[in-house]
């Protein structure tokens, strides 16, 4: 090997192993490649949307997971880093958080990674109706509004919640194509949860969505 070869061997060695990896937190999860082949046909899908309230405790695979969450608000054209859902001028505002039993996660799009953001079970905080502790997951849809410059407070919120709809529809036709049960929900603990999730000020949770298998598929 020669002497040049070497050399930028061990520069490239050095930078791997002295760089920390973004995910440095040992409790995220690096989801699959989420596997964009299948699924029912469009007008199939539609005609089976429906709001469910009975959930199954099962817990939704990490595959499915990748699945759902690129459904919901993935990256869909990487050239440009544009989604499957719209937003308001682009400003990509909403986050989606994965409630689950164990622990509170932040989806990141562009890495297909869970990042933890709070430890234990959270879901009581995002619903007030019985079903949501028995959910195995619970998105929640947070608009960050530091994102959305040049708007009036009013068409702030009305613009946030427009484009977390598109989200949570996303979300409803992916679990009528993969026989989940989901409802979308308004009622949720904001105070509470924001706190427990280390919101900042500048975030508005939106809408929370109970995703899971339906109650008769409890095994």
């Amino acid at each position: 090997m020669r002497k040049s070869a070497i050399m930028v061997w061990l520069a490239c060695a050095i930078l791997f192993f002295a760089c920390p990896s973004s995910a440095d937190n040992p409790g995220d999860i690096f989801l699959p490649q989420p596997n964009l082949q299948g699924g029912k046909p469009l007008m199939e899908v539609l005609k089976k949307r429906q709001s469910t309230r009975s959930f199954s405790s099962k817990a939704l695979s990490d595959q499915m997971l990748s699945d759902l969450l690129w459904a919901a608000f993935g990256i869909n054209r990487p050239e440009s880093g544009k989604r499957t859902a719209p937003s308001a001028r682009n400003w990509q505002e909403v986050d989606v958080y994965a409630v689950m039993e164990q622990n509170a996660y932040l989806y990141e799009p562009q890495t297909n990674i869970l990042r933890l953001k709070a430890e234990g079970d959270l879901r009581s905080l995002t619903g007030t109706q019985d079903f949501v502790v028995q959910a195995p997951l619970n998105l929640v849809f947070v608009a960050d509004t530091a994102r959305m410059t040049g708007v009036s407070a009013h068409n702030l919120e009305m613009l946030a919640g427009a484009d977390v709809g598109f989200i949570s529809q996303n979300v409803y036709l992916f679990c009528a194509s993969k026989e989940l049960a989901t409802v979308v929900r308004g009622s949720v603990d904001r105070d509470r949860l924001g706190h427990a999730l280390g919101l900042p000020e500048t975030s508005l949770i939106v809408l929370a969505q109970s995703v899971g298998y339906p109650e008769a598929d409890a095994e």
